[in-house]
């Protein structure tokens, strides 16, 4: 009958396979496979030198191969001939233990032995912007709020348009579409999964956005902060714990408070616990941390949070809950590695529950402008760099995603942060040339 991915294939007359995986800057690689030898890559692998991408390995090291994943391939709506498929990192018949993917897959399985299934899904904001990058694509998108704004949205109707429709038709059940806070901004949303199909999708999503705007001649950015004066892209993440066979969300309780059960709260306690060591992961270049901590923006707030803090129906916090059974963690950036996002995610939640953390009280409070009024909160770090160091101290993240990835990641991300260090911008040259 022939192979998971040859079937799959003739059912959709499928020329060609994108053999996919993300490195530890989230960095799409692929492999181009013509169709007829897709069965001997899905049986051995595609090959890839690791010293290539941004995996921490030298060029003695030996082949590394991409098994794809079948249940997980992915038609190309706008190139339908193509099928993208990610796959999880081996070399020497061995896994790749710093290998994003199989990081989550791992700590997916190490859930499932304590009985949970944990749901997720994303929020991720981008802009449409000039091909060069210097300005919004769109002249006439000048709003001070332009959240929601009608016209500007349907001055984008054919980008955001074909986007949805292939949604659509990937039975990804999209729901809404909208312009978002700063201009030429926009979020698409579409159901929650299971961790592993959301996090592939939202890397497909990336992808795809890319793609379909570089038909239209515009440019597509996830970047955290493109703009100072405008609010920056987040990437917001609905989370809720359910059993193994995903007949009941762990995170309802009737009787909790705001419909949230204990288990539910010690997950997010062990979010606020682990929440500066994550953000090496979840805003994981320079650019985040000019979204967050970042000054008022023209639309009037950042909608970023500043401080680990989490309340009930309020974006003011990293956290919020904004019904029974889920809660909304706020503090991860379009740079985000979906497949790191989610496990330093699900790591610090399990480290919650297994620790029965509290995670204090509420603040019901506006805190972008009654701060004052928090006492002994926690602030989210300032540079790339306090994240790093924060990281590097947290035990419970380099025991959940274990020793390989977290000196890979040190490593990589510490050669970033000195790269940029020894960068000169034009604002030293402006304001310090004289000395």
């Amino acid at each position: 009958m022939g192979s998971k991915l040859e079937i799959f294939a003739k059912k959709n007359k499928i020329k060609y396979f994108l053999i996919n995986f993300l490195d530890l800057n989230g960095v799409q690689r692929s492999k181009l496979v013509p169709t007829p030898a897709i069965a001997e890559m899905e049986k051995e692998g595609a090959g890839f030198a690791g010293f290539a991408t941004f995996l921490d390995m030298t060029p003695s090291y030996p082949d590394m191969f991409c098994l794809p994943d079948p249940e997980a391939v992915i038609q190309l709506p706008w190139k339908p001939e193509v099928a993208w498929v990610p796959g999880n990192l081996s070399m020497n018949d061995k896994l790749v233990d710093q290998a994003p993917r199989v990081i989550l897959s791992k700590l997916i399985d190490k859930a499932k032995t304590s009985g949970y299934v944990m749901m997720g899904g994303v929020e991720p904001e981008f802009m449409l912007i000039s091909k060069d990058g210097q300005s919004i694509s769109d002249s006439k998108d000048i709003a001070g709020k332009p959240c929601y704004d009608q016209q500007a949205l349907m001055r984008r109707y054919d980008v955001i348009s074909e986007i949805c429709d292939s949604m659509i038709n990937l039975g990804w059940g999209t729901y809404q579409n909208d312009h978002e806070d700063a201009n030429g901004q926009f979020e698409m949303n579409w159901d929650y999964s299971d961790l592993m199909t959301t996090a592939d999708r939202q890397a497909f999503f990336k992808f795809m956005v890319k793609s379909i705007a570089e038909k239209h001649e515009l440019r597509a950015t996830f970047m955290p902060k493109p703009f100072s004066h405008l609010t920056g892209n987040g990437c917001h993440m609905h989370i809720s714990l359910w059993n193994t066979n995903k007949s009941k969300n762990l995170f309802h309780d009737d009787k909790g408070e705001l419909g949230l059960s204990s288990l539910g709260y010690n997950f997010l306690g062990g979010l606020i616990q682990n929440a500066i060591g994550m953000c090496a992961i979840t805003n994981p270049t320079v650019n985040s941390y000019k979204r967050l901590n970042a000054p008022v923006t023209n639309s009037g707030a950042t909608w970023s949070p500043n401080t680990v803090t989490y309340g009930g129906n309020n974006r003011t916090h990293m956290i919020r809950i904004p019904g029974p059974g889920r809660i909304e963690f706020r503090l991860a950036d379009g740079a985000a590695n979906p497949y790191l996002m989610a496990a330093a995610i699900l790591a610090s939640g399990l480290d919650g529950i297994e620790n029965k953390i509290d995670p204090g009280k509420r603040l019901d409070i506006d805190m972008y402008n009654e701060s004052e009024k928090a006492k002994n909160v926690k602030k989210l770090p300032l540079y790339l760099i306090d994240s790093i160091r924060e990281f590097q101290k947290n035990k419970v993240l380099k025991s959940h995603l274990g020793d390989e990835f977290y000196n890979a990641y040190l490593k990589i991300k510490n050669i970033e942060w000195n790269d940029y260090s020894r960068s000169l911008t034009q604002w030293e040259r402006d304001f310090t040339l004289d000395c």
